[in-house]
């Protein structure tokens, strides 16, 4: 039975998952469209991805050890997922085609549901969070309600508006069988950040003296305080990059940048000594 998603990770159907994990980073930071400027790249690096998706959870890949490339039409999964069309989400595709409850939905004819058996009812519940903007670049811990109980889950660092996490088990209950929460998640707006992918944006005031000679800034960022050098001539929204400062990438662990929008603020013209107000009239 073929099973292409192992040769498109480059490991044996017996790899660890250990092997797969290290595999896949390999893979991935090699294909990094950031990194990779060959047009195939982009592609190859969804089909790394998907691939990862499913050899990572232990359902999903049982699931595919028995049932082989059959999921894809008797297809390989390059062919297949060449067959999606650009901009396609091979990663919902997947979700979609094995399903939530155990089996796969591949969208040829045959589905197999529930825990092994037909007519099993829909376990999973679905839910909507908001998350500090915070907590989304950094990770941490969320309190939920779900059935009468409470308990915490893990927000991943990195985790945007619209993307789903699912905690096993902690769904409806039929017959001894448990389904999933799936949450839905929103990220709330912050007043001091704007995300524009991996990378944030940050607007800091300078003050006239420091824009006009030159100086040192403390900025505070994500992680810490920083201590900014500014050049003499800032010019108001002058931009200021911090490497590797941004938002981590979910699948990658590689790090967007900060960006630092300077703010040169103008003194009250009214509080200056009014001979330097007739120095600066008659000079400017």
């Amino acid at each position: 039975m073929s099973k292409s998603l192992y040769e498109t990770l480059g490991v044996s159907e017996n790899a660890s998952a250990d092997e797969i994990k290290k595999a896949y980073r390999k893979l991935a930071r090699k294909y990094h469209p950031d990194i990779n400027k060959d047009a195939s790249a982009v592609d190859k690096f969804k089909e790394i991805n998907a691939a990862y998706e499913v050899l990572s959870d232990p359902e999903k890949k049982a699931q595919y050890d028995q049932f082989g490339d059959q999921m894809f039409g008797g297809q390989n999964f390059h062919d297949f997922a060449q067959g999606q069309g650009a901009g396609v989400d091979l990663d919902e595709i997947l979700r979609q085609m094995f399903g939530a409850g155990g089996g796969f939905t591949g969208g040829f004819g045959s589905t197999r549901g529930g825990f092994g058996g037909f007519g099993t009812p829909d376990l999973d519940i679905t839910t909507r969070i908001t998350v500090p903007f915070m907590t989304s670049i950094e990770g941490g811990k969320y309190s939920i309600n779900s059935e009468g109980k409470r308990f915490d889950i893990k927000i991943p660092a990195g985790i945007k508006s619209g993307e789903t996490l699912r905690v096993r088990g902690k769904g409806k209950t039929y017959q001894g069988h448990a389904g999933d929460l799936l949450i839905k998640v929103e990220v709330a707006d912050s007043p001091e950040y704007e995300r524009r992918g991996q990378d944030l944006y940050k607007t800091f005031d300078v003050p006239l003296k420091e824009a006009l000679f030159g100086g040192k800034i403390s900025v505070e960022t994500p992680e810490k305080v920083v201590s900014l050098k500014v050049p003499k001539n800032t010019k108001n929204g002058q931009k200021f990059r911090l490497k590797g400062k941004g938002v981590p990438d979910r699948k990658t662990a590689m790090r967007g940048d900060l960006y630092l929008l300077a703010n040169v603020v103008l003194p009250d013209i009214d509080t200056l000594d009014s001979d330097l107000k007739k120095l600066l009239e008659e000079k400017l």
